[in-house]
């Protein structure tokens, strides 16, 4: 069929009847662009899938309904998100700052596998971690797979297949004893004192950031030491266990009347946003420019597992979910296992009365001194003195309390 316009346009269109009997009409094209032979065989193409069932126009419907990738984000995904997604703000940044003004303007079945990564490698070469990157590939990963379950045009197939995400490099820095004491005076000189108890809070406890700047004087049971986390990172509320340390330092706090927070910040009376400020001058002043203000978290597992805390105990403290996250520390404890090992050696060595041997370490010498060693030495000594002992005769103790003489071979 030729439509002929007022207007002088000319326009080509087949009519068919679809699968429930209704008669509908699929634009061919305009008389000025394709020919007539063109146009009819496109027909013959047009009936032909009519007949089999098939609808000629749902692919141009398909195409219209697709929406754009910032349509689809501010529309259907950011809204879903807000919902329940505590992190959402995450989300929002890198889709603003990295996704969205690369490929926004994309309809979503337009996206390729060639366009993420090129985000990706554009990120890594600016000097984003690994870990930021791979965010990237997440949370794409995500948006396809919601908009394949809510069946939105255009996302039946994730363009983020095939690729992977890079390593992660775990940054496990942990304090030693002397720069714990530098850091230590580096907060007690600081001028702001409520970011000074934070932080020094977070030592003590090997709580997260958000756990002490969020804290409420409500959550603080003294009776208990403990202190309330109503929602955790897991998504679960749970209890920070307060040393001596602890509730010296938080009795020692100055209470704001009408504010609930225990360390308010002092310009906006709310929780401090990052205490990067405060602790980058801390950090500087006590020359530990590459510590994190996480790393104090880390250090406070380290502390514990070096002291021979087992892994089940700090993963408690630390609120862990799962234990292989507490795992990354298993390492910290193979002195103290080694330490445990020699302990073994020394009984066995005392028990056969065997000539003195000398334990082995992982020092280049290849022998550990009991000198260097006092706590193994005084194990020995307590050891040999056990050892002993089992030769002598067992004294027995009458109904009274008296001291009973062992029968000899003759009184038997």
């Amino acid at each position: 069929m030729l439509e002929v316009r007022h207007s002088g346009g000319k326009t080509f269109y087949q009519r068919y009847t679809d699968a429930r009997g209704r008669e509908r009409q699929f634009k061919l094209g305009p008389a000025d662009v394709i020919t007539l032979d063109q146009a009819r065989r496109l027909a013959r193409t047009v009936l032909a899938r009519a007949v089999l069932g098939e609808d000629p126009q749902l692919r141009r419907r398909e195409l219209r309904a697709t929406p754009a990738m910032s349509e689809f984000v501010r529309d259907r995904y950011l809204p879903h998100i807000k919902t329940y997604k505590r992190s959402w703000c995450t989300d929002e940044t890198l889709l603003r700052i990295h996704i969205l003004p690369a490929i926004g303007a994309l309809a979503v079945d337009e996206v390729t596998n060639e366009a993420i990564a090129d985000i990706m490698r554009a990120m890594r070469e600016r000097g984003y971690a690994s870990g930021t990157t791979n965010r990237i590939l997440v949370l794409l990963r995500y948006i396809y797979n919601l908009g394949r379950k809510w069946k939105v045009p255009g996302m039946s197939v994730n363009p983020t297949l095939g690729l992977s995400t890079a390593p992660d490099v775990q940054r496990d820095r942990f304090l030693t004893a002397d720069e714990t004491q530098r850091l230590l005076a580096a907060i007690e000189a600081d001028e702001n004192r409520i970011a000074a108890w934070a932080i020094t809070l977070l030592l003590l406890t090997g709580a997260r950031r958000n756990e002490v700047t969020h804290a409420k004087w409500e959550y603080l049971n003294w009776d208990r030491r403990t202190l309330l986390v109503p929602l955790s990172k897991s998504g679960k509320p749970r209890t920070i266990t307060l040393n001596a340390h602890a509730l010296d330092l938080l009795r020692s706090v100055r209470r704001i009347d009408g504010n609930p927070y225990i360390f308010p910040s002092e310009i906006t009376d709310k929780p401090c946003a990052s205490l990067h400020f405060p602790w980058d001058r801390i950090r500087r002043r006590a020359g530990l420019v590459g510590v994190r203000l996480h790393d104090l978290r880390h250090s406070f597992a380290s502390f514990l597992v070096n002291q021979g805390i087992s892994l089940y105990v700090v993963q408690g403290l630390l609120g862990h979910s799962h234990s292989r996250t507490t795992q990354r520390y298993a390492h910290l404890a193979q002195q103290t296992l080694q330490n445990a090992a020699e302990v073994v050696g020394l009984i066995v060595s005392s028990g056969t009365q065997s000539a003195e041997v000398v334990p082995q370490s992982h020092n280049s010498s290849g022998a550990l001194s009991r000198k260097m060693r006092p706590d193994l030495a005084d194990t020995e000594a307590n050891v040999t003195r056990n050892t002993a002992s089992i030769d002598q005769p067992a004294q027995e103790i009458s109904g009274d309390g008296r001291e009973v003489k062992p029968a000899g071979p003759s009184e038997k």
